[in-house]
This record gives C-alpha cells, structure tokens and sequence, in this order.
C-alpha cells in the first residue's frame, strides 16, 4: 500500500492549463475521492497519478518514491474504468487471472488468489460464463476483482458507476466500499456524483477548474462547505440574502427585517452576505410572530419526506424538505410563515468566495 503525495502540480494542453500548482496528500488506505463537476481536472488528475497523462509541473510520489517518468506498468497500480474495459473473448476466470498471468505468477498463486476474489466479488458461480452473458454490475465486479487480484499498491476508480442503473449503482457502491475497507488499499474514485462522494469517501476534494475548492470528510463539507460553490455542489441549499449587522449585539438582517441574534458572527465586520440554508434547516412555523412569510407554489410527497417549494416574501424561491405528516395541510397557493434553524446555517462573504463561519480558510 502507499500514501500519495502530490506537489504542485501542473497539467496543460497547448496553453490552456488544467490543473493549477496543486498539492494533495492521500493517506495510505484512505478511499479517497476527487469529486466536481464535468471538465474540473478530476480525471486529468487521475491520469496522471496512472501515468497515463504527461506532467508539465510539480512532483508525485507514492510513499517517498517519485513517480513521474515512470512508466504505468511499473507504478503497481489497479484500474477501474467507467466502460468496466474488460475481454470480450475472455470468461470470467480468465480476465481476473489475466494480470497475475503477465506477472508470470505460479499455478498454484493464480487459482487460490483468484478463487479468493472470485468469491469476495460473488462472481464466482459466473466464473465460466464470457462477459456478454453478464449484467452490467457483475461485469463491474469483474474489472474490480482483476484490479485487486494483481494487490496494486494504489487503486484508481474513473467513474465507475456511471454506466449502471440507480438499483445497481446503490449496491456497486456498497461493495465497494465494503472491499475496499477488507483489501485496506489506498483507493482514488472519481466522480461527479455528489451523494456516490458522500457514501462512499473517507475524505473528499472538491474540484473546480483544476483547483482543489475544499478538502475534508463528507461530513466537514456538508455541513461547513468554503464557499457558495461547494455549498451548492454538495447537496440541495438556498442561497438568500442578507446583512450582518454588528452594533450593540451580533445579528443577521433578512432582506424583510426578519432578524437572527447570533453569537457566531460577534467580531465580524458590518457587511452583505450570503446566508446557505439547506432545505431541512427551514421550520415551518404556526406559532412564531417572526420569520418570513412565503407562499408554497407546489409540493412533493417522497414517502419519508415532502418537498416544498416556495417563494419567500423577499422574491428568493426556496425548497423546503419536511417529514411527512398524514395531517400536514400545506397546499399550494396557501401561505406559511418560516423560520431557520440557525446553529446550522453557513454565511458567506458577497461574492460567495469565503465562508464567514469556518475557523480554517478555504483550501484553494
């Protein structure tokens, strides 16, 4: 297994530069997920942690070795693609024996090893069967077994659930998460989905544009993002404007007056901010004399949950998710007074960049 190390790296096509002088260090065994949104550098990244990409800045190491003019089939490295890239003409045995073959391992190495992940993937009662006669998750669990049979060092995952169903992208994520803590390998995923990040992650980097926005647990990240991107990237928020105002006493003033004493923001200079309120951060509020009124446009009923979606007073549409009640009479057109749960708001500086309550700066 190895720790990852990268320092101030570089990528560039031409003159346009992807990734910008970035820095990361994943630990070793650490699943670890480079999550944003289509064309941030997550799979550029990836690549050149594979040695699939070349390197026009900076240095990488697994452990203490550097590894960046060494060649991908030296670098120990497992790999699990997006189009699972494994042998058509091949069965199931075949393609998880096919890496410890090319290491010309032992008879005996290659049948216990690969009866070993065979068996830890469930596929072995497939074993004899070519890959057109599989499903699209057993064909996953195939590219994942040949990837660990071989014991890389580090595993690289590229999207790998993306092709599948939401049924079978729910369980592929469960295995793997499931095998990757059994095997203890130091794992890259990349993705773009942010709740496969959240299920999944010990640790996630959010990208944008080639800069990593925010580093930490999904926990971290969620409920502390650094900035109006990541807090919007990272599950559903409203974003709603508003001053804090720092007189006499710490308050946060909506646009309609509706005001929050809060001890949080004491020190922090008069400004206009942007106030982050998830959709379970709002009460719907029969009793209080305060708050800001809204009138529901439309709801959902999701079983557990319903959602609502409104439009406050101040212009802002919001949504609004609320456990499910038999008796719960707000319809649409009908108007409701809200208000928030502020030991869990976030407060960002106008242009979005920082976020007002975070102890750290942003990890850019």
């Amino acid at each position: 297994m190895s720790n990852i190390r990268i320092n101030d790296a570089v990528k560039k096509y031409g003159d346009n530069t992807i990734i910008h002088g970035l820095n990361l260090e994943i630990k070793d065994g650490e699943l670890f997920t480079l999550l944003g949104p289509s064309g941030c550098g997550k799979t550029t990244l990836l690549r050149m942690i594979a040695g699939f990409n070349t390197i026009e800045g900076g240095n990488f190491y697994f452990n203490d070795k550097r590894i960046n003019d060494m060649d991908p089939s030296k670098r120990n490295i497992g790999m699990v693609f997006q189009n699972y890239a494994i042998f058509p003409h091949l069965t199931v045995r075949e393609n998880v024996e096919f890496g410890l073959k090319n290491r010309k391992c032992d008879k005996q190495t290659i049948k216990q090893e690969t009866d070993k992940f065979l068996k830890a993937m469930q596929i072995d009662i497939y074993q004899d069967r070519l890959p057109e006669k599989l499903s699209g998750g057993q064909q996953q669990r195939v590219a994942l077994a040949r990837a660990l049979v071989i014991k890389p060092d580090v595993l690289l995952m590229d999207e790998p659930l993306s092709n599948l169903d939401a049924k079978l992208r729910l369980e592929m994520r469960q295995v793997i998460r499931d095998i990757q803590k059994e095997v203890g390998i130091t794992t890259v995923y990349v993705t773009h989905d942010q709740e496969e990040a959240m299920a999944i992650s010990d640790r996630i980097a959010v990208m944008r544009d080639g800069v990593i926005q925010q580093l930490g647990s999904p926990k971290e990240i969620y409920q502390k993002p650094s900035n109006i991107f990541v807090a919007t990237f990272i599950g559903r928020t409203n974003i709603i404007e508003a001053k804090i105002v720092n007189e006499v006493e710490a308050k946060l003033v909506f646009s309609n007056g509706y005001t929050l004493k809060m001890d949080s923001i004491a020190g922090l200079n008069s400004q206009d901010v942007l106030v982050s309120i998830r959709p379970e951060e709002f009460y719907i509020d029969r009793e209080a004399t305060e708050g800001i009124k809204a009138n529901v446009m439309d709801s959902i009923f999701l079983g557990l949950n319903t959602h609502y979606f409104v439009k406050l007073e101040t212009g802002e549409k919001v949504e609004i998710i609320k456990e499910s009640d038999i008796n719960e009479d707000v319809k649409p057109q009908s108007e409701i007074l809200l208000t928030i749960k502020k030991e869990k708001i976030n407060i960002f500086t106008k242009d979005g960049e920082k976020n007002l309550l975070r102890s750290s700066p942003n990890e850019k």
